[in-house]
């Protein structure tokens, strides 16, 4: 699918579009005026869409909704890049953040992970494994980490408030294949409902070759 922005060019971008909003219902997407995603829900994302780069208008809208956005914004979609845009924080808040999946030389084998903090009533976390060692340190709310690479597997990690040994989220059978990029996702609310979780999709870096 491809929705034309304010200038056209022979070059070529991804974008997906990501709904973490936990207390928003499941919206419609349109990028300068064009239907892209329709009823996605909370925890969904959308398949990556090709589209030429260039600055577009991007509304959200409850689903079967075209009055009153619930976002309504610009964005600059650079040439052969690949976006994750995410929809984050709660629905009196709602904004679009927009994540690059970045093209970055790998060591054949490996696995790369990264963590993103997209719970927003949960406090700066350390991400480690059940042994204490700490993958991700001191992350936000709104923050992304750089990729690490690891050895594929199967693992267990932890989300732990910074600096402290009390855990506040425990995810096991987190399986990783080697020559894969992912990003762990801690969404929902931390104490409440929808609860605290996390998502982990596969990046289209892993896949998407310019």
């Amino acid at each position: 699918m491809y929705f034309y922005p304010y200038f056209r060019t022979n070059m070529k971008s991804f974008i997906r579009v990501f709904h973490a909003s936990p207390d928003a219902p499941p919206v419609d997407v349109y990028a300068n005026g064009n239907l892209i995603a329709k009823n996605l829900p909370y925890k969904g994302f959308t398949e990556y869409l090709q589209v030429p780069p260039g600055k577009y208008n991007i509304k959200i809208f409850p689903s079967g909704k075209t009055m009153n956005p619930v976002i309504n914004t610009n964005l600059t979609l650079e040439p052969e890049t690949i976006y994750t845009v995410a929809a984050i924080d709660k629905l009196a808040n709602i904004r679009l953040m927009p994540f690059v999946d970045p093209i970055i030389p790998q060591i054949e084998n490996k696995a790369y992970v990264r963590f993103g903090h997209l719970s927003p009533n949960t406090p700066r976390v350390d991400i480690t494994l059940p042994n204490g060692k700490i993958l991700f340190e001191n992350v936000g709310f709104e923050d992304l980490t750089n990729y690490i690479a690891v050895d594929p597997g199967t693992y267990t990690i932890q989300a732990r408030p910074t600096g402290k040994d009390k855990i506040a989220l425990t995810i096991p059978n987190i399986r990783l294949k080697g020559n894969r990029f992912y990003t762990i996702y801690a969404v929902g609310l931390l104490g409440d409902k929808p609860p605290l979780q996390v998502l982990i999709p596969l990046d289209g870096n892993t896949y998407i070759k310019f």
